[in-house]
C-alpha cells in the first residue's frame, strides 16, 4: 500500500497541471512551406479574328511556379503576427488574358516571367474570447495550434488577401489544391480590392459565435486597375466587404452557408461613357474620375453529402457599369461542383474533383467589347456575344507523405472571352505541390 501510495504521489508531480497542458498545446511559433508548379498547355484553335487582349490561337505551353515561406507567432494573450515572403514566376497563356475564366490560378498579370521575391503577407491578429466552449486549432500555415473560444471577436491588420478570410469554401478556392480556374477559386463577379499579385492592405473585423460568424473589411484599391501603387486617397477610393457565415448540419452532415457584399470606390472609368465619346475605338481609362462605386454580391454553399462526398455551388453578381479593377472580367457567374475523396476506391489521400462555370458580363460592358474596347484582361476588337462556359476535372495524388502531390488537369472552355466566333479551348495540366 506504501508503494502505491508513493507511486501514485511521483505520478501527481511528474504530471503537468493544466496550465502546464495548455501552454503546451499552445503553439508558440510556426514555419510552413509551400510551391506550386503548374504546367499546361492547349492546341491550337480557330477564330476569324484576335484583338489585342485575345488568347492565341497557336499551341502554347506555359508554365507558373510559386513558393511561399509561412511564419506565425503568439506575441501576448490573444495576439498572433504572420509573415509571408513569397517567390513566383512564370507565366499563364499569352501573358494571362483572353480568357475571363483564366485556366491557371497561379498565374498573375505581371508582365515579366522572371521570378521575384515580394512580400505578401505581413498582419496582426488581436482575439477577444468569452463564454466556456472552445475550439481546437490545429496547426497550419498561418494558424498556430491552440485553443479559441467558439465566441470571440478578432481585429486583423495588414497586408494579406482578402480571400484569406472571405469566400471560404472547403470544395472550391485553392488553385494549389482544388481547382485551377479562376472562378472556382472565388465568386467570380467579386471584384475584389487586391494589387497585381492578389494582396491588399487593410482590416478586417470578425464576431464568431458557435455556429455564425460576421466579417467586415475595409481596405485599399490601387491607382489603376489590375495595379500595384496604392491610391492614397483613402476617402475617395477604398472598398468595403461583409460576409454572414452561417453553419448547420443535414442528416449529421456539416454544411456552411456565405453572403458576401462589397462596394468599391475607385478612379474607375465607365463603359458607357467611354462609348459616347469614341464609339469607333472606346478606351475607358479615358473616362476615369473619381465618384464611381462598383458593387455587388455573392452567395457560396458547401454541403458535405458523407465522408468521401462534397459539392458546393456559387453565384455572383456585380453592377457592371464601371471597369473591372482587380480581380478578372466577371460581372455574372454562376458555378457547381464536387469532390469525392480517393476512400471510395480504395485510394488514401487521393480525390478526384468536377465543376462547372457560367460566365457573363452586364450590357454595357459586352456593348464595349463590342465597340472594339479593350480591359486588362479581355478584348477581342469585335464581340459576338455568349455567356463564357468553364467545365474543369482533375485528380490529385498524394505521391509522398501528405508532403507531395501530383494532380493532372483539364479544362474545356467554351466562348472564351465571351465571343462565339473563339474557340473552343482545350487545356491539359500538370500540378507539382508541396507542402510542409
Amino acid at each position: 500500500m506504501k508503494k502505491i501510495i508513493l507511486l501514485g504521489i511521483a505520478t501527481l508531480l511528474a504530471a503537468p497541471t493544466f496550465a502546464q497542458t495548455d501552454s503546451l498545446f499552445k503553439k508558440r511559433f510556426n514555419l510552413h512551406f509551400q510551391q506550386t508548379v503548374i504546367t499546361q498547355t492547349k492546341p491550337g484553335f480557330s477564330a476569324p479574328y484576335s484583338g489585342t487582349n485575345s488568347l492565341s490561337t497557336a499551341h502554347e505551353t506555359a508554365t507558373s511556379l510559386t513558393t511561399t515561406l509561412f511564419g506565425g507567432a503568439r506575441l501576448w494573450k490573444g495576439a498572433e503576427a504572420y509573415f509571408n515572403p513569397e517567390m513566383s514566376g512564370g507565366k499563364g497563356f499569352s501573358q494571362a488574358v483572353g480568357v475571363a475564366g483564366f485556366p491557371n490560378g497561379e498565374t498573375f498579370r505581371i508582365g515579366s516571367p522572371e521570378p521575384a521575391i515580394y512580400i505578401a503577407r505581413a498582419y496582426l491578429v488581436q482575439t477577444f474570447g468569452w463564454g466556456k466552449e472552445t475550439d481546437t486549432i490545429a496547426d497550419d500555415a498561418n494558424q498556430l495550434a491552440g485553443y479559441r473560444k467558439k465566441k470571440y471577436f478578432s481585429i486583423t491588420a495588414g497586408k494579406f488577401g482578402l480571400s484569406d478570410f472571405f469566400d471560404n469554401n472547403a470544395f472550391s478556392h485553392d488553385a494549389r489544391s482544388q481547382f485551377m480556374n479562376w472562378s472556382l477559386m472565388a465568386n467570380g463577379a467579386w471584384d475584389y480590392p487586391a494589387n497585381t499579385r492578389g494582396y491588399v492592405f487593410g482590416v478586417v473585423f470578425e464576431l464568431g459565435q458557435p455556429t455564425w460568424a460576421l466579417r467586415l473589411a475595409t481596405t485599399m484599391v490601387t491607382t489603376t486597375a489590375n495595379g500595384s501603387i496604392w491610391d492614397g486617397k483613402i476617402g475617395k477610393a477604398h472598398a468595403f466587404t461583409l460576409e454572414y457565415e452561417k453553419r448547420y448540419q443535414i442528416s449529421g452532415q456539416k454544411g456552411t452557408l456565405r453572403v458576401l457584399g462589397y462596394d468599391n470606390a475607385a478612379k474607375m472609368g465607365d463603359y458607357r461613357l467611354a462609348i459616347a465619346q469614341n464609339p469607333i475605338a472606346p478606351d475607358i481609362t479615358e473616362t476615369r474620375a473619381y465618384g464611381r462605386n462598383k458593387y455587388g454580391f455573392g452567395v457560396n454553399i458547401e454541403q458535405n453529402i458523407n465522408s468521401n462526398l462534397g459539392v458546393f455551388a456559387k453565384t455572383s453578381y456585380n453592377d457592371g457599369k464601371t471597369e473591372t479593377w482587380a480581380f478578372t472580367e466577371i460581372d455574372r457567374s454562376v458555378s457547381l461542383g464536387a469532390i469525392l475523396k480517393g476512400d471510395s476506391w480504395n485510394q488514401k489521400d487521393a480525390e478526384i474533383g468536377l465543376a462547372f462555370v457560367g460566365n457573363g458580363i452586364s450590357k454595357d460592358h459586352r456593348d464595349y467589347l463590342a465597340h472594339g474596347g479593350y480591359g486588362f484582361i479581355i478584348g477581342d476588337g469585335k464581340l459576338n456575344y455568349a455567356p463564357e462556359m468553364i467545365a474543369e476535372t482533375y485528380y490529385k495524388v498524394n505521391v509522398y507523405q501528405k508532403k507531395f502531390f501530383l494532380s493532372p488537369d483539364y479544362q474545356f472552355i467554351l466562348h472564351p472571352a465571351y465571343n462565339k466566333d473563339r474557340g473552343p479551348v482545350h487545356v491539359f495540366s500538370l500540378r507539382a505541390h508541396v507542402e510542409f
